[in-house]
């Protein structure tokens, strides 16, 4: 079964269909190019019905939403183009929008992958020397007949457990990572998780900023388009990837439906930093809401990058020092006895 086609492949695929349709050049004539010229195979299908339906007479957002991979936002901006008759201006904002939102995903992914690889590879290194160095010095220390202080015995006794059971516990591991990816899957799990997460120092930062960049930005897209502030609330709570926000911004879209003001259900929400909830005002006061937002989304990003190397010179020595730390008391409690030994001496 071929790989479904990702944010990348349709950013590419709307790239290019922007240029074209930038250029003058027919929508149907369009596709087709593109369809020649698609490389990845679920797409390339994609393109070709999409140019079928369009050619039997079909919108091309009605054409686009039978497909998969085409999600509520991009269907509606299409939709909203083809209706004012600025399908190239929406095509070049979904690439600005798509762009930027790739970008602040890719900067959270990098800011919580890497510390994860480098305790991974400490981890990796102190058990081997759990397994593997320190049952060589097991049998010196018998032979000496000295008495072994209490922290050496500790770190004999966790490489004794380590080596018996390691076989056991990586099955183990593998499990229990597999039982809480499929919960955090569910929504009550993914609730649960991305509170977690919102919560930590620096990394919730990270996390809760990222988020209400990418909020900031697409609700300002679509109302910037011509989209109902109802219709775009509830875009954003179907695309946000963050289970806490999509449930208070569920409470938001209820309060607006009831006639609230944006701002209003907006200002009870904790993590809506007090500049959001006031640039929205300003933005409802003057009918310029969507701008009011493109300029939040800006300031979010550019903290989420200062968030970012901030954490990444933290954690780099922080990291060092703990396993530093480990390997230390490893290596000390090993030789503790021989130096008593020879003191006694």
């Amino acid at each position: 079964m071929a790989k479904p086609f990702g944010p990348k492949e349709l950013l590419g695929f709307t790239k290019q269909l922007a240029i074209m349709v930038n250029a003058g050049v027919p929508i149907i004539q369009s596709l087709e190019i593109l369809y020649k010229q698609q490389k990845h195979p679920v797409l390339r299908k994609s393109i070709k019905k999409i140019a079928t339906d369009v050619g039997e007479g079909k919108t091309i957002a009605e054409a686009m939403k039978d497909q998969n991979g085409f999600n509520k936002l991009y269907c509606n901006l299409v939709r909203a183009g083809e209706a004012g008759g600025i399908l190239d201006t929406i095509l070049n904002k979904l690439v600005v929008h798509m762009d930027k939102q790739e970008k602040i995903k890719s900067q959270i992914k990098s800011a919580m992958t890497y510390p994860i690889i480098v305790c991974l590879i400490g981890a990796g290194v102190v058990w081997g020397l759990m397994v593997f160095v320190v049952p060589q010095f097991v049998g010196m220390l018998e032979d000496t007949g000295q008495e072994i202080p209490a922290v050496t015995q500790l770190v004999i006794d966790t490489s004794d457990f380590l080596g018996e059971y390691s076989l056991y516990m990586v099955p183990g591991f593998i499990l229990l990572g597999s039982m809480i990816s499929a919960y955090v899957k569910t929504p009550s799990g993914k609730v649960i998780y991305d509170n977690i997460f919102m919560k930590l120092p620096i990394f919730g930062e990270i996390v809760i900023k990222g988020n209400l960049a990418s909020f900031c930005r697409t609700l300002a897209t679509m109302l910037g388009s011509g989209v109902s502030l109802v219709d775009a609330l509830d875009i954003c709570i179907e695309t946000i990837d963050n289970g806490v926000m999509a449930k208070d911004l569920t409470g938001v879209k209820k309060k607006v439906i009831e006639g609230k003001t944006l701002t209003e259900p907006l200002e009870k929400i904790a993590y809506f930093p007090p500049m959001v909830t006031q640039m929205v005002r300003v933005g409802e006061q003057t009918g310029q809401v969507d701008q009011m937002l493109e300029k939040v989304s800006d300031v979010f990003e550019e903290e989420v990058n200062e968030l970012i190397g901030v954490m990444t010179k933290m954690i780099e020595p922080l990291i060092i020092v703990v396993l530093g730390g480990i390997i230390a008391t490893i290596l000390v409690a090993m030789y503790l006895p021989m130096f008593m030994s020879a003191g006694g001496a």
